[in-house]
């Protein structure tokens, strides 16, 4: 069985609450085999996603980011063209990258929603891992990949 080897990219606006991301995608695997990268914020995922998958390295990448509705539309935009992005990395080159970016509509910066967003970063970030453990195996048994 090969090494198998996870990147995990996460962006740094309220890198309290989005690094619970990765604490979760460790709870299933280990992270020895995760490079973990640091980018602004969400915008900057899709662009490094898509260099990390071309190095070959990696049977899946995960991108976690935090975009929050600051009062104007922005962040729908920013929301959209972050998945859209993400999708399209993993579409050109062939490896899945994961997305773990959440946009509430409703998040107010109180200790009591970010309690609620830490705890929810770690479910999606365990999500995350056990997505990108069965799509390995399953792109190995189906594809030999």
């Amino acid at each position: 069985m090969t090494h198998t080897r996870f990147a995990f990219i996460r962006a740094r606006w309220h890198a309290d609450i989005v690094d619970r991301a990765l604490d979760g995608f460790q709870e299933l695997i280990p992270a020895e085999q995760i490079d973990v990268f640091d980018v602004p914020g969400a915008f900057e995922m899709p662009l490094l996603a898509k260099e990390l998958a071309k190095t070959g390295k990696y049977s899946a990448i995960a991108c976690a980011a935090f975009v929050v509705d600051g009062g104007i539309y922005r962040h729908d935009f920013v929301a959209q063209a972050v998945v859209d992005g993400l999708m399209q990395a993993g579409m050109e080159t062939n490896v899945p990258v994961l997305s773990v970016s959440l946009t509430p509509h409703h998040y107010q910066e109180t200790d009591h929603h970010n309690a609620i967003y830490r705890a929810h970063f770690v479910d999606k970030g365990r999500e995350a891992a056990n997505a990108a453990l069965m799509i390995t195996k399953t792109r190995q048994e189906a594809l030999g990949a």
